[in-house]
């Protein structure tokens, strides 16, 4: 799931609207539709701000996951 899906997703179980959902994470409204627009260039402190919100936050993960249990063993 791609992180603007994501936070879609997780923004209408908590029954937030996108602007309270920037008043709560602390960001303009704007970014929060950008971000759940999919906008590619978006600043990740401002990402982690609205993810907090959910007790999530910016990882890495492997972009072949196949081939990054095939390195372990």
């Amino acid at each position: 799931m791609d992180i603007n899906e994501f936070v879609k997703e997780r923004r209408r179980l908590t029954g937030l609207t996108q602007p309270e959902l920037a008043e709560k994470a602390g960001v303009g409204l704007r970014f929060v539709r950008e971000l759940e627009q999919g906008k590619e260039s978006l600043r990740t402190d401002k990402i982690n701000q609205v993810l907090q919100l959910f007790g999530y936050q910016l990882g890495a993960i492997p972009l072949n996951r196949n081939s990054a249990d095939d390195e372990k063993g």
